[in-house]
């Protein structure tokens, strides 16, 4: 960063970091919660007593609410993945921010297309497909009812008034009902509300029981999902794929996809949510709020996992009818977009553990973009900032570097006269530290500082759906992607080589050749890189050299602003000293 060795620590540490992280994802991951901890429905049992909040034979059932009736796929060469899935009917849905199809298996949603989120910069017109049910990145919305008597599961057949349905330009609302009906007198009505400009979907089941006797049940809520590799990651850009559950206990949840397959997770919680998320896109089941739920998930044979909830029992007379409600979130992780839906569900957008750091940093981030509209400048904004803010520790290194730059031909002589002698060697460097007032470890803590502040950014910048494919300037059409032709890293590149210029050179020839190397090792490293998080970069180190510069001219040309202020503060505290009266004052008076 300042210098050639805290480039070099910063670089090392980097790379541990993101190895780290890979080798917590493989195996260091929380287990779900395999436990059930039995909570009462809200309505009373028959005959009298309290029952669990689902019946255990209802949790235990594969097919409700887990999935077990469709076939299963030995291997993915056997058949496509489109085939465990019963399909029937399609309903086509286009709001101003959905291209959506629901199946009349289920009432289940099984492909969204983002409208205002295109697969890449280069193609606008063909949007980001978030859910599908075929090929090998299956992700699909389900949500059915239980119940001893008729329900409609996700596998049952629903009827629809009409196959295409629009949101006009003169509504701010689109309702979709599908229709059930039972052979004793039950029919249920599955109505998806959409609204303008809401990624937030209204999910209603509406129970109405002409059957003559009392209907009991549950609704069930899920998604389903492949474990495939998001072709966004890398080793450089890794990003969670997998569930999540909120709690007031335990809050932001992984459900890794091989905790579903070690254990089946099972919990009441009250309120929550649950979700399966990505790199910038997600969907989420949102139960009503302080309603406790059954939060389940599970593995299936076939490389699918399902992770969703069960809403307590409820009871329904003859004649009478009852509606449960949900909402679904399926879009961006736009923090804006995902504050009011649900508490904790914006901490999907996973900054890690330096979430109290990135905060603020996209916080900053955001209002320079309000204030110029453009998120290239932006970075420069918070780049100023971040430097403003360590200005004086920076100029503590810069000082620190450049008198050793001062005294390295000494270090030099000192290093061959006790060639053979490490002991004496240090001694001698230690006696000269002391004499010239020079901590060789004056860099450092500038560079403990800023580390952290650089990797809060990196994670502000990769999970920021703000700037997918954000432009810049010229070229730079997608801050989230590498350079395309990696004029940022090269500018990097050159920037750390005049840096290395300016700071002392190592009197250590092997230590001298690995420094030499650092700015063609690096222009590598950060060639794939987010070209945002290079830009900052760039920036940074342009501003760094000015005032490395700045700093190294004036003490090589004797100029020490620090010792002149120490001594200017010594004189005038001198001068301010009251002067002791004459003596023969003193005899007079």
């Amino acid at each position: 960063m300042d210098n050639q060795r805290t480039i070099l620590f910063f670089g090392l540490s980097f790379v541990l970091l993101l190895l780290w992280q890979a080798w917590q994802e493989d195996y260091v991951k929380p287990k779900a919660t395999p436990t059930v901890a039995p909570v009462t429905s809200s309505l009373p049992e028959q005959g009298g007593g309290q029952q669990p909040l689902v019946p255990q034979s209802e949790v235990t059932q594969q097919d409700r609410p887990q999935i077990s009736s469709v076939p299963a796929v030995a291997t993915a060469d056997v058949a496509p993945m489109s085939q465990v899935l019963n399909s029937d009917k399609r309903i086509h849905v286009l709001t101003d921010l959905y291209d959506i199809e629901i199946d009349t298996v289920g009432g289940d949603i099984r492909k969204v297309d983002l409208l205002t989120y295109p697969v890449a910069a280069s193609t606008p017109d063909i949007p980001f497909r978030l859910m599908e049910d075929k090929g090998f990145r299956l992700f699909i919305a389900q949500s059915g009812l239980l119940s001893g008597s008729s329900a409609p599961d996700h596998h049952a057949i629903y009827q629809a008034e009409q196959q295409d349905y629009t949101l006009s330009s003169t509504t701010d609302e689109l309702k979709i009902p599908l229709r059930w009906e039972s052979d004793d007198g039950v029919t249920v009505i599955k109505t998806y509300t959409f609204h303008r400009d809401s990624f937030l979907i209204e999910v209603d089941h509406q129970i109405i029981n002409n059957s003559g006797q009392p209907w009991r049940g549950h609704q069930y809520r899920q998604l389903q999902r492949t474990a495939a590799a998001d072709s966004e990651s890398s080793f450089f850009i890794h990003t969670y794929t997998g569930g999540v559950i909120y709690s007031e206990e335990e809050r932001y949840e992984k459900i890794h996809f091989s905790d579903m397959e070690d254990a089946n997770l099972a919990r009441d919680i009250n309120g929550g949510w649950a979700a399966i998320i990505q790199h910038y896109f997600l969907g989420a089941w949102v139960p009503v709020k302080d309603e406790t739920n059954h939060y389940y998930s599970k593995a299936l044979d076939d490389g699918r996992y399902t992770l969703g909830l069960v809403s307590p029992e409820v009871q329904v007379e003859d004649g009478a009818t009852n509606t449960f409600s949900s909402g679904l979130y399926i879009g961006s992780k736009t923090q804006e977009r995902l504050e009011p839906v649900a508490e904790g569900l914006v901490l999907t957008v996973d900054y890690g553990i330096l979430t109290l750091i990135a905060e603020p940093l996209f916080w900053l981030l955001k209002f320079f973009h309000d204030l110029v509209g453009n998120w290239g400048w932006a970075i420069i904004g918070v780049t100023l900032v971040i430097k403003l803010v360590f200005y004086k520790l920076s100029e503590k290194s810069y000082r620190s570097m450049a008198n050793m730059r001062k005294v390295t031909p000494k270090i030099t002589a000192i290093r061959e006269r006790y060639i053979d002698d490490r002991q004496r060697m240090s001694q001698a460097m230690m006696e000269l530290y002391k004499k010239e007032k020079i901590n060789p470890m004056g860099g450092c803590l500038p560079m403990l500082v800023q580390i952290p502040v650089f990797i809060a950014l990196y994670w502000v910048l990769l999970e920021s759906v703000e700037l997918r494919q954000a432009t810049f300037i010229l070229w730079l059409d997608d801050l989230s992607t590498k350079d395309p032709f990696y004029v940022l890293p090269l500018l990097m590149g050159l920037t750390m080589y005049i840096q290395q210029q300016l700071n002392p050179k190592p009197p250590d020839p092997m230590q001298a050749k690995i420094m030499a190397a650092l700015p063609f090792v690096f222009t590598l490293f950060f060639a794939f890189f987010p070209s945002g998080l290079v830009l900052y970069w760039v920036v940074n180190a342009i501003l760094s050299i000015l005032q490395q510069w700045y700093i190294t001219r004036r003490i090589d040309m004797g100029i020490d602003d620090e010792d002149d202020k120490k001594k200017k503060g010594k004189g005038n505290k001198s001068k301010d000293k009251p002067k002791p009266p004459p003596k023969a004052l003193e005899a007079s008076e």
